[in-house]
């Protein structure tokens, strides 16, 4: 099951949008455009079904129903999020999931809840209970047990959801960040604790075919292996070629961060077969492994459906991908405009001659005024 469309109202960067989504998607936009919140409508899903959340707490999280609702709504206005699936790309919606959120009294309540099989709607609130007990509207019945039963699909569609962005200095030093976690961990403060807790046949193969991809990716790389330390802390070590002669090897605290960062989005590639949402998974990387993400992506997605977001030429000069897999943001007065690349007169011509979508659309994210950068003091 993939998500085939997603329909936003009001939330963040976003007045209005409505569009198809494919087994992979790219996001490109200038900085600020909000593609990492179109992203994190996924994620605010997820925080909804998630073990100790709900969705109170998604949006406490987020600072309030006023810093998701968008700027350029007018107060007040509804967020809404309806969100389709379908078992592959360009078939009909087998499900439909939708809620609305209002705020009153400076409490979130869901305008509405509504849930499709098919063509039959099978769950419209508010319903009579909820108008005799107006706090059962803070509760989406998508996270209760006892009341998605019909739907658990999406609940657990949903609570599967992984959000990569893995930051080297939060693996090296998860110790010295003090608090809680952010809710799924995008950041891999926890990633050694998800090695560690992954069944050891399952860990070894996965270990085994980033080792494969390291060796193809990583100057004199020969081995990399999971270990635990006298205090049973785990580890990753790796022995290069230029180490082997003493028999020196190191651990992750002195991996490089392209190392850790390809290590990570490897390791997210191959754990699982839900929705996989990354950022910018070109930061760290060499140009020349950049170039072979998209492809990387198709082999190892299998049946996940994989939404990145990117600024890299690199990665969007592959000619595999195509216009119908690409999203371009672009701000305006009005939120930022969500278009299928595929869509714009402009650029249809410019794929047809077998131009990257680093050639025919990437010119499009650029800031207007980004020239006068060299007059800057």
């Amino acid at each position: 099951m993939i998500v085939s469309q997603i329909i936003l109202k009001n939330w963040r960067n976003f007045q209005s949008v409505e569009v198809p989504l494919q087994d992979r998607v790219f996001l490109i936009g200038p900085n600020a455009c909000g593609k990492s919140n179109f992203l994190d409508v996924f994620s605010f899903l997820r925080d909804i079904v998630q073990e100790g959340g709900g969705l109170q707490k998604a949006i406490q999280d987020r600072g309030g129903l006023s810093k998701i609702r968008s700027l350029s709504a007018q107060p007040y206005l509804d967020v809404e999020i309806e969100v389709h699936f379908a078992k592959s790309t360009h078939q009909e919606a087998d499900w439909k999931y939708a809620i609305g959120i209002k705020q009153e009294s400076r409490q979130p309540y869901l305008a509405y809840e509504r849930v499709w099989k098919g063509k039959e709607q099978i769950i419209e609130r508010p319903d009579s209970d909820d108008k005799k007990d107006k706090l059962r509207l803070t509760q989406t019945h998508l996270q209760q047990i006892n009341a998605n039963l019909e739907f658990r699909n999406i609940a657990q569609f949903f609570e599967s959801v992984c959000h990569d962005h893995l930051v080297p200095q939060m693996v090296r030093y998860s110790n010295e960040f003090s608090g809680s976690s952010i809710s799924g961990d995008p950041f891999g403060r926890n990633f050694l604790e998800r090695v560690a807790k992954t069944q050891e046949k399952i860990r070894n193969y996965r270990l085994k075919k980033i080792e494969e991809g390291l060796l193809m990716a990583v100057p004199q790389f020969q081995k990399l292996t999971y270990i635990k330390d006298e205090l049973g802390k785990s580890h990753l070590q790796a022995l290069c070629e230029h180490w082997t002669g003493n028999g020196a090897k190191q651990w992750e605290d002195q991996f490089s961060d392209g190392t850790l960062r390809l290590i990570g989005l490897l390791w997210s590639l191959l754990e699982s077969n839900s929705l996989l949402l990354l950022e910018e998974p070109e930061l760290s990387l060499n140009a020349e492994i950049v170039k072979e993400l998209p492809s990387l992506v198709y082999r190892l997605q299998k049946q996940r459906q994989v939404i990145l977001s990117t600024h890299s030429w690199e990665l969007l000069s592959d000619k595999g991908i195509a216009g119908e897999e690409v999203l371009l943001l672009t701000p305006t007065e009005n939120g930022t405009q969500v278009e299928l690349v595929s869509s714009i007169s402009e650029i249809q011509p410019l794929l047809k001659a077998g131009l990257s979508i680093a050639d025919a659309a990437l010119g499009r994210t650029k800031p207007p005024k980004i020239e006068q950068m060299s007059f800057f003091k």
